[in-house]
């Protein structure tokens, strides 16, 4: 069995969690910040193509006190790198270090470095290995003298899905915005809408649940050219995706004022293979209009420290306050925001709270209902 690491954003970890138990993971641990599991190499490929929380899929070779250089040499060259790089493969090091002896991060990069080219070299009789083969990129992370060594199957992050080539100002991360769609409960039945819906993120990743498509079946990733990972897995795990999606119609709406942002949410939606499902238009938010029993608004209003002067922001707040007192009852309303003061500017005080980061923004999630 292997051992899988999963990033992911402060706020997220449950989600990712359940995600990995549904795609059949085994001894699931939530852990701040990440998800650690079990699995055979069949669950690479579907980790890294059906995680929408998660930010990049980690393979765990190992984890040993480290308290001095030597040791981390001598720990780090006893992993069995030759299971995991081919002669010729890319090993480039990164990592960090956190209240540990060893701080100096450019230092422990070399160090795991040498140590793994020795190991290489050793058992591919050569003094010195060549690099000119896929990457295998390895990263560390050294946790109160705590070393954990990984190889990173992703590449490029998971919440890079392919669609966003081009954004707008203070883009929301698509994880993120996954986030927030599975914790209003949006399954595809009720009607959705995002009244500040800049680049389109929430409502292509809405779209994206509704239709029950896996997020990474239009990107790549580097464990695609490892040679020791059978390149029927990924097809396996396409095929498999691709059998689970749903079909249907869905009401699923995004507006804005701005004219540009929308037309850029169009043509994401285009790449993300949504554009059939979702509706964007150019509309003020004031005039949210709200129809059916049941329902959600999901939305990343501008915070106003990046798009907005503070007090424009405060009186947007005040304005969707207002639009939320005539939303039908029964609509569950979640709104993201780095202000410390939303809830006096909107005239309520959340049903939920809920702590979130964007990036490395500080934000809240809002949930509202009446």
């Amino acid at each position: 069995m292997l051992t899988y690491a999963i990033p992911c954003l402060f706020g997220l970890e449950g989600l990712v969690g359940d995600e990995v138990r549904r795609l059949g993971l085994k001894d699931v641990h939530v852990e701040n910040g990440r998800v650690v599991c079990q699995g055979t190499s069949a669950g690479l490929p579907r980790l890294n193509i059906n995680l929408r929380c998660g930010e990049r899929v980690l393979l765990q070779l190992g984890s040993f006190p480290a308290r001095s250089f030597e040791a981390l040499f001598q720990e780090t060259a006893a992993l069995p790198w030759e299971e995991f790089v081919p002669l010729g493969g890319q090993f480039p090091v990164k990592g960090y270090a956190l209240d540990s002896q060893l701080h100096s991060v450019p230092d422990c990069q070399r160090i795991i470095k040498k140590a793994a080219a020795k190991r290489l070299g050793q058992k591919y009789g050569m003094e010195r290995v060549p690099e000119d083969g896929a990457k295998y990129q390895i990263q560390f992370a050294i946790l109160r003298d705590q070393c954990t060594v990984y190889l990173d199957t992703s590449g490029a992050g998971l919440h890079k899905r392919g669609y966003r080539a081009v954004g707008v100002e203070a883009p929301l991360r698509e994880t993120l915005a996954a986030g927030m769609v599975q914790l209003s409960r949006f399954r595809g039945k009720d009607p959705f809408r995002d009244p500040f819906c800049g680049s389109g993120t929430i409502v292509i990743e809405a779209a994206l649940i509704a239709k029950n498509q896996a997020p990474g079946l239009n990107r790549s990733f580097d464990a695609q050219k490892w040679k020791w990972l059978d390149s029927r897995l990924w097809t396996d795990a396409a095929a498999e995706a691709m059998d689970r999606e749903f079909h249907g119609s869905y009401d699923i709406w995004g507006g804005d004022i701005d004219p540009k942002a929308v037309r850029i949410a169009k043509e994401n939606a285009v790449k993300a293979g949504v554009k059939d499902l979702v509706r964007f238009d150019t509309a003020d938010a004031a005039k949210l209009h709200c129809q059916g029993e049941y329902g959600q608004i999901v939305t990343n209003p501008p915070y106003g420290e990046r798009l907005l002067e503070v007090r424009e922001a405060e009186e947007l707040y005040r304005m969707f306050g207002k639009v939320y007192r005539s939303v039908p009852p029964k609509w569950r309303v979640l709104v993201i925001t780095s202000h410390p003061e939303f809830e006096k500017f909107f005239d309520r005080k959340a049903d939920k709270k809920r702590k979130l980061y964007n990036g490395m923004i500080k934000c809240d999630l809002y949930q509202f209902s009446r």
